[in-house]
């Protein structure tokens, strides 16, 4: 009986022990260091954009929180490991566009549904932009000429989210455009400044330069409504067609994390996001600052790949 007793307060006494530790809650959260993962290299755009968040909301992770990129699989590889972590709030995924297009182009593990979207940081839209002498002056212009005759329209790389947007504004407007694929913005950009092309499919931060020297002039934005640097240039929806294509980076946790933990990060990030040395961070680097909640990101994960869905194999690069 003696060791019986004995037994059983031991096994109490580590039950206690256990439960001290306890499991994280939405009242406890954060009680434990947490994880941002970027699924790209430090130095690029994602990277800074997490840094930045990360560094805005330092002061509410008492345990710390750190930065691990992990790239791979343009993006599939950091995604993936974030998606399955620990559903406590521990880990926190900055997810990128590549969610919802790597899916339909690789054989990977990779879903949107793997995440529980937490909150959008940031967006750049496709900018259709032409020479200032183009003879273009306004998209109408642009897509008109198309019908008959060939435009030829830079971009940043075969399946790229620019090679994407402006692929899903031909479709919208029923015309063909000669896609130009370059390795990267920048050298499209000079291919234009060249007068090799007619056109980019780039973001506007990828052509403010020339926009503002004169070189450059923008047509018309693929976005949901005008960007506040540039609220004289129509968005495509305006102009009738309805086409809204980008790039993005937000915070994701795994799907089934608690809902009460969920709003918690939601919570900090939201307000780390109008901190104002992230804000200023985030203008000096030409990243647009645009915030969505969970709900509304999470319905923009589901229609953009139903779009890219259609979009990426209609291009012959799906799977």
């Amino acid at each position: 009986m003696k060791f019986l007793a004995k037994t059983l307060c031991l096994s109490l006494c580590l039950g206690l022990i256990g439960c001290s530790g306890g499991e994280t809650t939405a009242e406890t959260y954060p009680d434990k260091s947490v994880s941002l993962i970027v699924p790209f290299a430090a130095g690029g755009g994602t990277d800074l954009c997490a840094r930045a968040i990360a560094d805005a909301a330092k002061e509410s992770f008492t345990e710390g929180i750190a930065v691990e990129n992990k790239a791979g699989g343009s993006g599939a590889v950091g995604m993936i490991g974030g998606a399955n972590s620990a559903k406590d709030g521990s880990v926190v995924t900055m997810i990128t566009v590549e969610l919802v297009t790597v899916p339909h182009t690789s054989e990977v593990s990779l879903s949107h549904d793997m995440f529980e979207p937490v909150l959008r940081l940031n967006a750049d839209y496709s900018a259709i932009t032409v020479p200032t002498d183009s003879p273009y002056n306004t998209l109408d212009d642009l897509l008109e000429v198309a019908k008959t005759e060939e435009i030829q329209i830079g971009n940043s790389g075969v399946g790229a989210i620019w090679h994407l947007a402006a692929a899903g504004l031909a479709q919208e407007a029923g015309v063909e455009f000669t896609h130009i694929p370059f390795d990267g913005a920048a050298p499209a950009i000079t291919s234009l400044l060249g007068g090799h092309i007619d056109a980019v499919s780039v973001s506007y931060a990828e052509v403010s330069a020339q926009v503002n020297s004169g070189d450059f002039k923008v047509l018309a934005v693929l976005a949901p409504e005008r960007l506040e640097n540039l609220p004289d240039v129509p968005t495509a929806i305006e102009e009738g067609y309805d086409v809204s294509i980008g790039t993005w980076r937000g915070l994701a946790v795994p799907a089934e994390t608690d809902p009460g933990i969920v709003s918690k990060v939601s919570e900090i990030f939201a307000e780390a996001a109008t901190a104002p040395g992230f804000v200023e961070f985030m203008n000096n680097n030409n990243l647009n600052i645009d915030v969505a909640d969970g709900e509304t990101f999470k319905a923009q994960l589901a229609s953009e790949y139903e779009l890219f869905g259609e979009l990426i194999p209609a291009l012959g690069l799906g799977q």
